[in-house]
């Protein structure tokens, strides 16, 4: 498995495999512009030259990241990409100069999060 930061982006793929692992249609959804824009970096896990994870942070341009889109393949889950991925994050963050790393995530994903060595917080939420 070889990870790669602020891979060349191919927004069919990316959302093909978003669809994949969040078991919803393919849409494809213009991943490379809006990373371009809003992200800090991003890591791509690549099995040859398939794409079968992915994550971002997004960042305020400062102390402030916020992780976001983790995803692997259900057909590689349970083998440490999704850790792999969100350690390849941190790291980036921390260098990228974010002194704060932020994931907002659902109760059953707790476990994932806390193995990566986030705490728990009380946050809002609001949907629009």
């Amino acid at each position: 498995m070889e990870y790669r930061p602020r891979f060349p982006v191919d927004d069919d793929e990316l959302s093909a495999l978003h669809a994949k692992a969040f078991g919803s249609t393919a849409t494809t959804i213009p991943w490379a512009r809006r990373l371009e824009r809003h992200s800090l970096t991003w890591i791509g896990a690549f099995l040859g030259d398939r794409l079968v994870g992915f994550v971002h942070v997004c960042w305020d341009g400062g102390a402030h990241g916020f992780l976001l889109d983790t995803v692997v393949d259900p057909d590689h889950q349970r083998r440490g990409i999704g850790r792999r991925l969100a350690a390849s994050a941190i790291a980036e963050a921390r260098d990228g100069g974010c002194e704060w790393l932020h994931v907002d995530y659902e109760a059953r994903w707790d476990d994932f999060y806390r193995r990566c060595g986030f705490g728990a917080t009380k946050a809002g939420l609001l949907r629009l």
